[in-house]
């Protein structure tokens, strides 16, 4: 296993299970692009697909030509993750899983927490992980334990909370059932490299997120209450590039949210 990302267009073998392809669509919330993870079973020929990202023909025509797709799982709800899915339907007949019924394909199945999709020899636990969005799921690999954790976890950075549905309290009870799974877990993410041990990154998230809300409470003691989330972004990111402020305003908002419940 390494932690360097693969060149484009290139599939990465990260696991005897896992492998990755990244999509060349890097950007601020992107990193260098959406990972798409194509999971294989020794020995067999299908695949499943999980995420097959924006609609990028020659990254969906890529994925297409891995092996026959048995199955596509999405982790959340994001366009980086699920712009493509008519496309690579069109191109594999794929059925497609997804917590949201917008998303799902040639099936009428979510994804309900812990079940046990068992699928071309392969063994996936479903692993509800809310937070990032309202529908963000992760999932384990039985057999050897790797987690596909989407932007749940990241594998470099911190993950920005969707202003519209993250919830915080919902984040970090996901980062406590992530950190329980126990140590050794290989890191899957949608975005950045594969990372060793999800325990201890999802020890570090917590204690991240912990920080800050520690940092936005101070700030409401100095500016009262009622602040606004410009001058809590101000007083706790003064350190920090003003070009990133509009995405700490965000993390900000859902912080304020959870703390003024």
């Amino acid at each position: 296993m390494t932690t360097a990302h693969p060149a484009y267009a290139q599939l990465r073998q990260v696991t005897p299970i896992a492998a990755v392809m990244l999509e060349n669509n890097p950007g601020m919330m992107t990193l260098d692009g959406t990972n798409t993870w194509i999971l294989r079973a020794p020995g067999r020929e299908e695949i499943v697909v999980v995420d097959p990202g924006e609609a990028d023909e020659e990254h969906l025509l890529r994925i297409a030509e891995v092996g026959p797709v048995a199955l596509t799982l999405i982790t959340h709800r994001h366009r980086d993750h699920t712009e493509g899915i008519d496309r690579f339907v069109g191109l594999t007949g794929s059925p497609v899983r997804a917590v949201d019924p917008q998303f799902r394909r040639h099936t009428d199945a979510g994804l309900p927490d812990g079940e046990l999709i068992e699928e071309v020899g392969l063994a996936i636990r479903v692993l509800r992980t809310p937070g990032h969005t309202k529908d963000s799921t992760s999932f384990v690999i039985e057999g050897e334990g790797s987690v596909l954790t989407g932007d749940t976890i990241l594998g470099r950075g911190t993950t920005v909370l969707d202003s519209t549905d993250g919830d915080l309290g919902d984040y970090l009870s996901s980062l406590r059932s992530l950190i329980d799974l126990g140590a050794g877990r290989t890191v899957l993410p949608g975005h950045g490299p594969d990372l060793p041990d999800l325990q201890s990154v999802a020890q570090a998230y917590l204690a991240h997120r912990e920080e800050r809300l520690d940092q936005v409470r101070a700030a409401l003691e100095t500016l009262g209450h009622d602040a606004s989330v410009r001058q809590v972004v101000e007083h706790v990111y003064s350190d920090v590039d003003r070009k990133l402020w509009p995405v700490a305003e965000q993390s900000v908002r859902v912080q304020l949210d959870y703390l003024r419940r």
